[in-house]
């Protein structure tokens, strides 16, 4: 029985749902960005989840038909849990919206990133069985390429730890890798996504960099809203295509 089959054949348990799930979701990992998104980009939007604070929305989105917007929580972990339960659920399409520690220098606060693959760094990834690189899903990636012309595009570093500065507890990342940047979950969703038949993208703003001492600088909150909102509408419009 295929990953897929068996997510399918499952009750969620974190999740208590209390409205309908659109087929196509959303995947911020923040719940109050969930709020936010929800109040940008749905009509009449009801509250899907607020169980174990991970608060998630559906409503109509701007093509008029059903769109959720789900938290998943920080980390691997906790992203791979949600995207197995709203699996379960009926989810056929999901889009990770997060945000991202710079590692190209060319790299400002506020830029966006589409992953086309995840380097595994951490532990989530490497349980569900995947090598050095994970790949995101590659027609929906390139739906959010069109729908986001001017982010940068390639490939980022999954970790474990955010407190780590730019290089991770593993070891520092091999410049050779061409990894633009470090997050938490890409890695966990795009492997879990692949082995239940699901296809995952993922877009990223860049909410801090690094100096060369490694001292980190961090975006504030009215311009992370501003790149959510635009992560927001072009993961949206990917999903509409």
């Amino acid at each position: 029985m295929s990953r897929g089959e068996r997510a399918r054949g499952e009750a969620p348990i974190h999740l208590r749902p209390t409205a309908a799930l659109a087929e196509r979701v959303l995947l911020p990992g923040d719940p109050g960005r969930a709020l936010a998104l929800a109040q940008s980009l749905l009509s009449e939007p009801l509250m899907f989840n607020h169980h174990r604070g991970l608060w998630g929305y559906t409503g109509a989105a701007r093509d008029g038909e059903p769109l959720t917007i789900q938290a998943t929580g920080m980390g691997g972990p906790s992203a791979a849990i949600v995207l197995w339960e709203l699996i379960a659920l009926g989810a056929r399409r999901a889009i990770r919206l997060g945000t991202c520690g710079a590692l190209a220098p060319s790299l400002a606060l506020g830029d966006l990133i589409i992953a086309r693959e995840a380097l595994c760094l951490d532990g989530t990834s490497r349980a569900l069985g995947t090598g050095e690189r994970v790949a995101a899903d590659a027609s929906l990636t390139e739906a959010l390429v069109r729908a986001a012309p001017s982010a940068r595009v390639g490939t980022v570093a999954s970790v474990d730890l955010f407190y780590d500065g730019p290089e991770p507890a593993g070891g520092r990342i091999d410049k050779d890798a061409g990894a633009l940047a470090l997050e938490m979950e890409a890695a966990a969703l795009f492997a879990l996504g692949a082995s239940a038949g699901v296809p995952v993208a993922c877009v990223l703003a860049v909410s801090d960099t690094f100096a060369a001492s490694g001292a980190r600088e961090r975006i504030d909150d009215r311009s992370l809203l501003e790149a959510a909102e635009r992560m927001g509408a072009a993961a949206a419009a990917a999903l509409s295509a």
